[in-house]
């Protein structure tokens, strides 16, 4: 696992910690890390704070030709509302931890010019897995079910 992916991983457990759901997200531009986050929907009684928005949220305010060279990792395959966030800032590549737990809108955001890399890293599957077996009724909450 490379280190981007390593530090979204340390960005789930850190959620799960802290009572929320194990997901995490990082944003890479120039090889460098420059936001990081988790999913904090439980923690913040947020609507939107899935890892990948707290992730861009605590990049801070970036210009577009920033993101237009970002890299964003997540242990997750992004859902409708992260990958239009995705779609919005023209970030031009996703690394995924897994997408056997759940499965965001892969070939949309494909047809719209994004690289999307799959790892399937078997303990980011896991990870997601012990969750959604521990609670399922927090999980479904989480992807709108």
């Amino acid at each position: 696992m490379d280190k981007f992916m390593q530090a979204a991983l340390e960005e789930a457990k850190q959620g799960l910690a802290e009572g929320g759901i194990p997901i995490g997200s990082v944003l890479v531009i120039d090889g460098e890390i420059v936001g990081r986050g988790h999913n904090r929907r439980v923690q913040q009684g947020s609507a939107i704070l899935h890892a990948e928005m707290d992730c861009l949220e605590n990049a801070g305010r970036l210009k577009a030709s920033d993101y237009q060279r970002a890299v964003l990792y997540s242990t997750l395959s992004p859902c409708d509302m992260c990958s239009g966030t995705v779609l919005l800032y023209k970030i031009p590549k996703v690394v995924i931890g897994e997408n056997t737990t759940f499965q965001g809108p892969e070939d949309y955001v494909r047809s719209r010019g994004v690289e999307l890399v799959i790892l399937n890293h078997e303990e980011c599957i896991g990870l997601m897995e012990a969750f959604i077996a521990a609670k399922p009724e927090l999980w479904n909450e989480d992807i709108g079910v």
